[in-house]
């Protein structure tokens, strides 16, 4: 090779000696004209230390990216099991609060019962709203006779003795009981038979 100095403006493309042009100078974009490298000392990286790069750099980035989104999914999991547990207890607080105050209007009712029992007039129909209001927001009594004790929802404070063997029986309400949408509110006051 000659060691000419080439004029980038005089020399065209096509007309390029290859004696006259050292190799390296035109492969490598980052060397100067006369083989320097313009990245300082730093040799230039082969394609197989480039891709190792690139593998272990997106292999880095795929274990951030499933980090990240493992995250993602356990704080969404905790704020969806947070939000079902606050509408848990928000509902469980209302009905506490509900089954509450039923407790403190059962007197009102107990004495609309005694009243009507004892033939005061005009107390039957405000006995008869308070009940039907009660009863379609879910208000059972607990009145029948009969039918057998049941400790959850019937307190025994009379006992008679029976001429069956068997399981205890409702002989009589003697005051009523209640339930609101299947919970005890007030057990009902019974005798029992057995």
């Amino acid at each position: 090779m000659s060691d000419e100095v080439v004029d980038a403006e005089v020399v065209d493309a096509d007309v390029i000696d290859a004696d006259v042009v050292d190799a390296d100078v035109i492969e490598s974009p980052t060397s100067t004209v006369d083989g320097t490298a313009l990245d300082g000392d730093r040799p230039d990286p082969s394609d197989e230390d480039v891709m190792l790069e690139v593998i272990e750099l997106a292999q880095r980035l795929e274990a951030e990216k499933n980090e990240y989104l493992d995250l993602a999914r356990r704080v969404q999991a905790d704020f969806e099991n947070y939000r079902k547990r606050v509408s848990s207890e928000r509902t469980e607080f209302a009905d506490q609060a509900t089954v509450r105050l039923v407790g403190e209007l059962l007197p009102v009712l107990d004495a609309c019962e005694a009243a009507l029992a004892h033939g005061v007039d005009g107390v039957g129909p405000i006995h008869a709203q308070l009940n039907q209001t009660l009863t379609k927001q879910g208000l059972t009594p607990v009145t029948d006779d009969g039918v057998p004790f049941d400790p959850n929802i019937h307190e025994a404070v009379l006992t008679e003795p029976s001429d069956e063997s068997g399981d205890p029986v409702v002989a009589e309400v003697l005051r009523t009981g209640y339930l609101w949408n299947g919970r005890v509110v007030r057990a009902a006051m019974v005798k029992v038979r057995g």
